[in-house]
């Protein structure tokens, strides 16, 4: 099966769209933690598989979004454990400086409802600028060790190596600055803008 590639013009749309829709999210996650929530307009590559995990050590949070409506595939989230313990602890009313310890159910539920409700905006978003009513399943969760990339391997319901990632800064106050990365197969991020070209014309 022959690779697709993407356009200059492609990963252009894609950071257009990924800027708006995951704008209107931080807005969203601004509200669950109560503190200002800042992501900078995304740098989107082309990468292989292989690479999805550049960015981290030790070990990840990956949120798996299935579009149930409007596109077809899925899409994944990474997350910092760090990151989810700050973000878990202001969720439930903390001062986000209760990190410490293990990685516990609790924090992997307030992940799934940060991304839940994060994402769910972001499909709404997309709706509008794609002209096609879109909505997404409820997040799966997972921590995963990044030499396991076997778990990586298995999110994905498709042959192809090549994944788009969109990697945003995130700032929550004083608590967070850090990288969330956004992984697409490449042929979910070609349908997306051949929706988002048609819609203009």
């Amino acid at each position: 099966m022959e690779e697709l590639v993407l356009t200059q013009e492609q990963i252009d749309i894609i950071g257009e769209i990924a800027n708006i829709s995951m704008g209107n999210s931080a807005t969203t996650l601004s509200m669950m933690v109560n503190r200002k929530v800042e992501i900078t307009t995304p740098n989107v590559k082309l990468i292989k598989r292989s690479e999805a995990l550049d960015d981290y050590e030790k070990t990840c949070i990956f949120v798996q979004i299935h579009f149930v409506k409007g596109l077809q595939g899925n899409n994944v989230l990474v997350l910092k454990e760090h990151d989810v313990k700050v973000m878990t602890d202001l969720m439930m009313g903390g001062d986000g400086t209760n990190t410490s310890g293990e990685i516990t159910e609790l924090h992997l539920s307030a992940a799934s409802e940060a991304m839940n409700q994060m994402m769910g905006t972001s499909a709404t978003s997309l709706s509008s600028m794609l002209g096609v009513a879109t909505d997404i399943s409820t997040p799966i969760v997972n921590q995963i060790d990044v030499d396991s990339i076997k778990v990586f391997e298995k999110m994905f319901d498709t042959t192809y190596d090549k994944f788009v990632k969109i990697a945003f800064r995130m700032t929550i106050g004083d608590l967070i600055d850090s990288v969330m990365v956004q992984l697409y197969p490449v042929q979910f991020a070609v349908d997306m803008c051949q929706k988002f070209v048609g819609k203009g014309k």
